[in-house]
């Protein structure tokens, strides 16, 4: 009997595994992973702070845990070298080979880097897994202040939750409003607006162009002229597909490791799912289509071919001292955005004529009508 080996245990793969089995109890399963393989709730890491919850706390179960559950064989703290896809073999840093009948890539993103000038730059961190919190979380022990690099969903995200813990925090980026790239600069301004309400510090529309050690800490030269000193830095300027391993064996890619609707790459056998995909065109790093991929991919695994469909999804933000809720337009979408204020927040819909085509609720009292406005939104796939 051919087995399946998954290449990564993040939501992607585990929520995969897990899916795959509830169809099918017999076929080998094999996952292996660089890190110890413990299930955790990714989108936990920014929130983790103000609830002084250390790397530990975060795990939900081990990798041993999920072996058994899964009757899987996890193997930890392993690194792939290779993928042959005409041998069907994941050659492992080790030199062990393992042989698949399908395989599958749930290998995730990796944190943009930027280059900065200065005897600090070394010292900027990101957090895009369980150890890098670790890390982070020892870098800011006893630390009052930090500086985020990048006004996006991430940075928010960290900046509310630092803010939380008790910290002074300085959010930095080139865009006009924070999540600029997700909500129109209305909405954004709202964000802003009540996250300074909750004491965070926004320096936008310019960059940081130096960072320099100091007895206390750092020193941010800021494109502007600004300084901000800080104890502590996090760069969350975003997140890119790992396409490595993929393009290495030769797999079709580009912003992602390609995809058609079955989640099939270009080469027999294998296949994706998570942040490393790019389905129809669509690069979409989040939890619900994650979850909608792996029941798609675990039918087409356990024999039954099927298509992934994603229907309106929105995001919401864990910024609690500004809820938002985000359902984009489809890219490339044309309408206009119709805007008002409700409470402390805004309420802005993409309009297509007689259809809702996105939407962007911000503040306590317009969050409110997140099921309702969903109902109106077209699928995204």
């Amino acid at each position: 009997m051919s087995g399946i080996v998954i290449i990564g245990t993040g939501l992607a793969g585990y929520t995969l595994a897990r899916e795959f089995r509830k169809l099918d109890k017999e076929t080998p399963l094999t996952l292996v992973t660089a890190d110890d393989g413990a299930f955790y709730s990714k989108p936990m890491l920014s929130n983790a702070f103000a609830s002084n919850k250390d790397p530990e706390a975060l795990i939900s179960q081990s990798a041993e845990a999920m072996a058994g559950q899964l009757d899987a064989r996890i193997l930890t703290r392993r690194r792939v070298a290779a993928i042959d896809t005409a041998a069907r073999q994941v050659r492992l840093e080790d030199g062990e080979s393992l042989d698949y009948g399908r395989l599958v890539l749930a290998v995730g993103a990796e944190p943009i880097r930027l280059s900065y000038e200065g005897d600090g730059a070394d010292a900027v961190l990101s957090v895009n897994s369980r150890e890098d919190y670790g890390r982070f979380r020892e870098a800011i022990e006893g630390v009052g202040h930090v500086a985020v690099i990048g006004p996006g969903l991430i940075g928010c995200e960290f900046a509310n939750d630092l803010r939380g813990s008790g910290r002074e925090v300085d959010v930095i980026g080139p865009d006009t409003a924070p999540l600029g790239r997700l909500v129109p600069e209305a909405a954004g301004r709202a964000i802003q607006k009540g996250l300074e309400a909750a004491g965070i510090r926004f320096h936008l529309e310019t960059v940081v162009k130096r960072i320099d050690r100091k007895d206390t800490g750092f020193r941010l030269s800021l494109d502007n002229g600004e300084t901000v000193e800080a104890g502590a830095i996090l760069s969350a300027v975003g997140l890119r597909p790992d396409t490595r391993l993929a393009r290495e064996a030769g797999l079709e890619v580009d912003r992602g490791i390609v995809l058609d609707r079955t989640l099939a790459t270009s080469a027999e056998g294998v296949y994706a799912l998570g942040d490393c995909a790019q389905v129809a065109g669509l690069v979409l790093p989040y939890v619900m289509p994650i979850m909608h991929a792996a029941r798609a991919l675990a039918k087409t695994l356990a024999g039954e071919p099927t298509q992934v469909s994603y229907p309106a999804m929105p995001v919401v933000v864990k910024t609690p001292a500004h809820p938002v809720v985000v359902a984009p337009p489809a890219p490339g979408a044309v309408g206009e955005w119709k805007i008002e204020s409700v409470g402390e927040g805004v309420r802005a819909v993409f309009s297509q004529g007689d259809e809702v085509g996105g939407f962007v609720l911000t503040g306590a009292e317009a969050v409110k009508e997140k099921q309702a406005l969903s109902k109106q939104v077209p699928a995204v796939l």
